[in-house]
């Protein structure tokens, strides 16, 4: 497929080596991509990962110690007293039905999988509360299966690149998946959702301290002058993403390191 846009017609060959090199680039500028949803055992990502919908892994992790501790097993969310349960993961919006979604997952894993949470995607997808984007999530990072996590911010950005015209998330993942090796699947997704929550918002990217600018079509949609641009960075390395991007890292407010990652 060639993509089309004003002034520029890429091959699909171009295309794939424009992706590569901004892969490569996102692994320069974060060296810590990582899965944020905290996590020790495939159960306790697949409740957190339900846990995340609407909302910021932030408060995911807030909820999930105590919940963890509660139902270390599929059995105790099975058997979870509703009410209880409703109460424990209220903070993260949509209670009800996630606490449906845990309740029915408990009970599909201990009368079909023996309790434990499958490795196989066409298993996963059967599972309450479990779809493609869950699967892939829980596949990566808990079995070390590469998977490509289509959320918003994975969508988001690679449209904004150029690197697909699809709209459909399945779509998404096989065409972006086809220009990287399997391997890098999975932290490919890490590092694109790290760009997208730190760097490139949805509202107004950072393009004036954003490592892409020359292989962004969309460059100019934010603020291109550097010390604007500084002001939109968010997370803990703020600085050292001005810096990568060829900005004075003093341009980034303080509280820009504390600042949370939607």
């Amino acid at each position: 497929m060639t993509i089309s846009s004003p002034g520029r017609v890429e091959t699909e060959l171009g295309r794939t080596r424009r992706a590569r090199r901004i892969g490569r680039a996102l692994t320069e500028a974060h060296p810590d991509a990582h899965c944020e949803l905290d996590h020790t055992t495939a159960l306790e990502l697949a409740v957190a990962t339900i846990l995340s919908a609407q909302c910021t892994d932030k408060k995911v992790n807030e909820v999930t110690p105590k919940l963890f501790a509660r139902y270390p097993t599929a059995a105790d969310y099975a058997g979870a007293d509703r009410g209880e349960l409703e109460e424990m993961i209220r903070p993260t919006g949509f209670y009800r039905n996630k606490t449906d979604s845990l309740i029915k997952l408990g009970q599909a894993l201990t009368e079909r999988y023996d309790g434990r949470v499958p490795g196989r995607l066409a298993d996963l997808v059967t599972l309450p509360g479990i779809g493609r984007k869950t699967a892939n999530v829980i596949l990566g990072n808990a079995f070390d299966v590469p998977g490509i996590t289509v959320d918003t911010h994975f969508q988001r950005l690679v449209q904004r690149w150029g690197l697909t015209i699809q709209t459909d998330p399945v779509k998404i993942e096989h065409e972006i998946g086809a220009m990287f090796p399997k391997r890098e699947w999975t932290m490919l997704s890490h590092r694109i959702i790290f760009h997208g929550r730190r760097v490139c918002h949805a509202r107004k990217p950072a393009c004036g301290a954003c490592t892409l600018t020359r292989l962004c079509p969309s460059y100019g949609l934010g603020p291109t002058e550097p010390a604007a641009a500084a002001k939109l960075l968010k997370g803990p390395r703020a600085r050292d993403l001005a810096v990568a991007a060829g900005v004075d890292p003093e341009l980034v407010p303080a509280q820009a390191a504390a600042a949370e990652a939607p």
